[in-house]
């Protein structure tokens, strides 16, 4: 199906461009972009909205490589209990 668009320069130098370095046609390339666009609004409507108030909790991004990434659930459940644990005795003042 044809249909015009009225889009800006820049815009439309960006995509001839992703089409000549892929080595695809530029419609190709278009139709490509317009359904990721779509798809990803998609996916941000069905994601839940932010309620008021919500809480925001800190991303602290650590390497893939990091013993974490290694470890099994059970693992990373045992180490969670374990420091718990630990926690608590020092709370009580006993020994470690």
């Amino acid at each position: 199906m044809k249909t015009t668009f009225d889009l800006p320069p820049d815009l439309i130098r960006e995509v001839k461009l992703r089409a000549v370095h892929e080595g695809r046609k530029l419609k190709d390339v278009a139709a490509e972009l317009l359904n990721r666009g779509l798809a990803a609004d998609q996916t941000s409507r069905m994601a839940p909205a932010a309620t008021k108030g919500a809480i925001k909790l800190p991303l602290f991004p650590s390497p893939k490589t990091a013993p974490a990434s290694r470890m099994s659930t059970e693992e990373l459940l045992a180490l969670e209990q374990e420091t718990l644990t630990q926690e608590d005795h020092q709370r009580l003042g006993l020994s470690v």
